[in-house]
């Protein structure tokens, strides 16, 4: 386990300092971006009533929605721009309090390479990274980034982005060692061909996992394991680690969670909201939004522990 900050210390420290200079950022922004909501409104007007008015079919619904789009996005840059800004400040302080590393913007990196080429998420067209923490976690090394997956559906006018998974992908170092590659998720992901059953074998990253039998029968409705070793898939999925991932799904809300025990390392993906979300235009709400997002990475932090445990006698 880890200690958890204290917020009133960060408060009262150079977090607080920042996020007091913060204010003035943040009303600024808000000033910018009500003014480019007049300057969009006087433009958009005139043009919508000119598309209108010109025989060009249905180009006009088209162009007045992209043009009114365009001018909400292009509004609210400013405001954007302080949320980011103030929640990165947050994040890095925690971080620093922590003993970890803080990054908004990162790249897809190790833990998400690696749960790519085991499957581990749907498919998608594109990809965003963002909030991540790396470092030093009880002794072990540790990374834990969001990702946000999308894929394009539909075609022509029906063409939508539909997002397929968001949610954390964490990476740390095993505190015992193995040998084999076991793959753990929730039932029914790998089906057969025609929805007979599930796959008996997955072929990921350049091996072949065979469906464990594992010894309690009651967890097999729920998950199901993939290994290239049945001996230990047996040793390390066990009743409480499996109620360990549970707590962890149901502490976030999430569903489909996913581990994956390969070269000494633990990768867990799990499907959630977007979390981490510390930056407010109103700094009344700061200290909650610190507090949120301490109780959100300390939780997170803490089950992950948890199913990193020592070895069993």
């Amino acid at each position: 386990m880890i200690e958890r900050p204290d917020v009133d210390a960060l408060m009262a420290g150079e977090l607080g300092q920042f996020l007091q200079a913060q204010v003035q950022v943040r009303q600024e922004a808000r000033t910018k971006t009500n003014k480019r909501y007049l300057i969009c409104a006087a433009g958009l007007i005139p043009l919508v009533i000119v598309l209108f008015l010109l025989p060009v079919g249905g180009f006009r619904v088209w162009g007045s929605v992209a043009a009114g789009m365009g001018a909400w996005w292009w509004s609210r840059l400013p405001i954007m721009a302080a949320k980011k800004q103030t929640k990165s400040g947050i994040n890095e302080a925690i971080a620093t309090a922590l003993g970890l590393s803080y990054m908004h913007d990162c790249p897809e990196g190790h833990g998400f390479m690696r749960a790519k080429a085991h499957k581990m998420f749907p498919s998608y067209t594109r990809a965003n990274h963002e909030d991540l923490w790396s470092g030093d976690m009880a002794g072990n090394p540790f990374t834990l980034h969001e990702s946000h997956l999308e894929e394009r559906r539909g075609s022509g006018k029906n063409s939508r982005w539909v997002t397929v998974f968001r949610g954390p992908v964490i990476t740390i170092g095993f505190t015992r060692s193995f040998h084999a590659t076991t793959l753990l998720e929730r039932s029914g992901r790998h089906r057969k061909f025609g929805f007979f059953g599930e796959k008996d074998e997955l072929k990921v990253d350049g091996q072949v996992l065979q469906k464990a039998d594992m010894v309690h029968p009651d967890f097999e409705d729920a998950f199901t394991v993939y290994t290239t070793d049945q001996t230990e898939a047996r040793y390390l999925v066990h009743p409480t680690y499996i109620e360990k991932l549970i707590a962890l799904e149901q502490a976030f809300r999430g569903q489909g969670i996913r581990t994956l025990f390969k070269d000494s390392e633990l990768t867990i993906v799990l499907k959630t909201e977007n979390m981490f979300e510390s930056g407010s235009l109103d700094h009344n709400m700061d200290r909650a939004m610190v507090q949120m997002c301490v109780s959100q990475f300390m939780a997170m932090a803490d089950l992950c522990a948890q199913l990193n445990e020592a070895p069993r006698q």
